[in-house]
């Protein structure tokens, strides 16, 4: 009997009795059971490498789309050593004003949340770690060698850019009721912890070997977001992955000192070459599409302004190798485009905190086979310009003097004909010479070649 002939069945049939009632109770439930249940579905997204203003905005975006797609939760997979702290708080802020439940997972083992990672870590609803991962190392320390702010910026702005960052990180913290003391201790002594310590320390919630795992921890907890407390449904979920736009991909990939080093240079070569040779448009386009990525790159980057003119310096110099060939220049160029790659990236910029073991820098591994591959490059298109300069014109009307041919027509004061580089020449010669005769151009006057006979 089907659920609606039973419901006119129970109408007319008058009052119900205890067994009609059961029975009608029994075949309800198994409609209820029947139904299909939709499986609750949550959110990912991953943050690694570098914070900066690509995953900034990614993460943030992640948020917003997690809400209007009504997820269970958001689930962040972690492994950074740190970036920008705009861009930091940009991520904070949207955890913390989320809707929806923030899941932070620093994984896999082997990973960390390092400098700026702590702060995106302790501002989830629920964090986990994999075994093997460590969390830490926020001092906003790090300047070009890796000393103490207090050594390289002077002791007041140290105390500032510490004591405000210190505030930063224990609001977080006691926001979300995690250890306040180790948080303003992992900022103000660059504490770092493992996973197993950090749940001790109550840092983090759980240690959890897989992501899947730790959804099915987290499943039937309450946690409080910016719309009340909500209760976590996320065993067996079904995860969404959401994937970051073509923008943000490109910002985050060039947010590293290396390709902000390489698009420098590629910039300075390229528009010096165009400069020096107007007309050429190629090595012109080039730089300038580099010129635009290299600038991408430094809103993605603490770089020196002053590290960008060593660049452009050493690539003039290199270029100008190419007309003087001194050597010297070549040289030059070759040490400012090293001292320019040392000194880009400025790691005692006080908007960014990265762990000092990520060595946010360009690799020396990098700059010097760059500058001297260059500087290589220069002097041997200087040293074989200087060579053709050297060897006798082959061209013109100077390209002809010396050249052999043979008479096509006997020769005379009076002009003939002759076989020279390929071509048909009228030609004089001052003593008469017979058809067939191999002759040497000693003179060219306009179209007419003056010629000597070869003696043999």
């Amino acid at each position: 009997m089907s659920r609606r002939a039973t419901e006119r069945h129970l109408l007319t049939r008058g009052p119900l009795t205890p067994a009609l009632l059961l029975a009608a109770l029994v075949l309800w439930s198994g409609l209820l059971a029947a139904a299909p249940t939709r499986a609750p579905t949550v959110s990912r997204c991953t943050l690694e490498g570098t914070v900066d203003a690509g995953s900034g905005a990614y993460l943030a975006e992640c948020v917003r789309r997690a809400e209007e797609a009504g997820h269970a939760a958001l689930l962040v997979r972690l492994d950074t050593p740190g970036g920008s702290l705009e861009s930091t708080r940009a991520i904070v802020s949207a955890f913390l004003a989320s809707r929806v439940p923030v899941l932070v997972w620093v994984g896999p083992s082997g990973a960390r949340a390092g400098s700026a990672g702590v702060f995106v870590t302790l501002a989830s609803n629920l964090a986990a770690m994999a075994p093997g991962t460590n969390i830490g190392a926020a001092h906003p320390v790090v300047g070009l060698t890796g000393e103490d702010p207090e050594q390289a910026g002077g002791k007041e702005m140290a105390r500032k850019v510490e004591n405000d960052t210190a505030a930063f990180v224990e609001s977080i913290a006691r926001q979300r009721g995690r250890n306040v003391e180790w948080a303003t201790t992992a900022v103000r002594e660059s504490a770092s912890v493992s996973a197993e310590r950090a749940r001790e320390l109550r840092v983090v919630e759980h240690v959890a070997p897989s992501e899947e795992a730790f959804l099915t921890w987290a499943d039937g907890r309450r946690v409080e977001t910016a719309a009340g407390p909500v209760l976590l449904t996320t065993r067996e979920a079904q995860v969404v992955e959401l994937a970051p736009s073509l923008g943000q991909r490109l910002l985050h990939a060039l947010a590293h000192p290396s390709v902000a080093y390489l698009l420098f240079l590629v910039a300075a070569l390229g528009l010096m070459v165009e400069l020096t040779n107007p007309g050429l448009f190629v090595p012109g386009l080039v730089g300038l599409v580099a010129l635009v990525l290299a600038l991408l790159a430094s809103s993605a980057l603490p770089v020196r302004a002053g590290a960008v003119v060593l660049l452009i310096l050493g690539a003039g110099l290199l270029i100008a190798e190419l007309f003087v060939t001194s050597g010297l220049l070549g040289a030059g160029g070759a040490l400012l485009l090293v001292l320019g790659g040392v000194l880009l990236v400025d790691r005692f910029d006080p908007d960014w905190f990265v762990d000092p073991a990520a060595r946010l820098r360009v690799p020396l591994r990098l700059i010097l086979p760059t500058a001297l591959v260059s500087a290589s490059f220069a002097v041997f298109i200087a040293f074989r310009g200087a060579q053709s300069r050297r060897l006798p014109q082959l061209a013109g009307d100077v390209g002809l003097l010396g050249e052999r041919g043979t008479a096509l027509s006997p020769l005379s004061s009076e002009g003939g004909e002759v076989f020279v580089h390929g071509e048909r020449w009228q030609a004089i010669s001052s003593t008469p010479l017979p058809r067939g005769a191999q002759v040497v151009v000693r003179r060219v006057e306009g179209l007419t070649l003056y010629v000597d006979e070869v003696k043999t």
